[in-house]
């Protein structure tokens, strides 16, 4: 079986391995049929994804076929088309008993923790394959990052009409801002690239676009005056950014963190308590 493996920070190699052993009783045996190149998979490429271990095969956003199942799988047939859901949680621990499984202590995150979906064939629990009828591999292997944007929406609880800030208009800060037209907010975009920018705007009609690379705080003063958006999702992954995020949010406002960094995230203290 073939797989593309990440040797070492910039060194991808084209690898044999061996052919999947039949699927257990709760496991299905999958064809990756598409696979989508993640911010995650970028960091790894260049050494700083943290929870990371070299040699990987990466591959986590994956639309497949299923071609075998196990003997007590009910609701997966062969011939399906599915996305993946690759966090694999424990079911035992604290967090996985109180349902909150992604924040499994014992998570093994597909291409991350364990080897991805950078390959031909992948053996995966049942219980995480979503099938879908219509949609193309193409697009089961957006379901993933889509989902990150569903979940910090979710998260955030917001009310019809509510002002959101968007801090970067990448892939999941997109997800989010769909996500959050859908829940009836008034949204705002910022990011320093105009090309994003710009692919935001063609997208939404309704979302202002500002660029933030000058005086963000001056950009979004024109905008809000005093009265700060409520809700402010920062989606960039990029440390200077998260910490500028706090003195975006509204007095009892919140600011949700939909990315990840290799460090800590230092704020002022008064602020956040402002925020609460």
């Amino acid at each position: 079986m073939k797989a593309i493996q990440l040797e070492a920070p910039g060194q991808l190699r084209l690898i044999q391995t061996v052919e999947p052993q039949a699927p257990g009783p709760d496991e299905v045996l999958v064809r990756v049929k598409a696979i989508g190149v993640c911010g995650t998979d970028l960091h790894a490429f260049r050494g700083e994804q943290p929870f990371f271990n070299y040699p990987r095969i990466l591959g986590h956003e994956l639309g497949v076929e299923v071609v075998a199942v196990g003997e007590q799988v009910q609701q997966i047939t062969v011939g399906m088309r599915c996305a993946v859901e690759p966090y694999l949680n424990c079911g035992t621990c604290p967090p996985c008993r109180r349902g909150k499984t992604n924040c499994c202590m014992n998570i093994r995150v597909l291409g991350v923790h364990i080897d991805g979906g950078m390959s031909e064939y992948l053996l995966v629990p049942a219980d995480h394959l979503h099938p879908a009828r219509t949609l193309s591999f193409e697009q089961l292997a957006l379901v993933e990052p889509l989902a990150i944007g569903a979940h910090a929406v979710e998260r955030a609880r917001l009310a019809t009409d509510e002002q959101v800030l968007v801090v970067g208009a990448g892939p999941i800060g997109l997800a989010v801002t769909q996500f959050a037209l859908l829940a009836g907010a008034q949204v705002v975009v910022m990011d320093i690239s105009e090309s994003r920018l710009d692919f935001c705007r063609q997208q939404w009609s309704e979302v202002t676009c500002i660029n933030g690379g000058q005086d963000a705080q001056a950009a979004l003063q024109k905008i809000y005056g005093d009265d700060f958006p409520t809700a402010v999702f920062d989606a960039t992954g990029n440390p200077h950014s998260m910490r500028a995020a706090f003195n975006y949010v509204a007095y009892g406002g919140r600011l949700i963190f939909v990315g990840l960094i290799q460090g800590d995230v230092s704020f002022n203290d008064p602020i956040s308590i402002a925020m609460n």
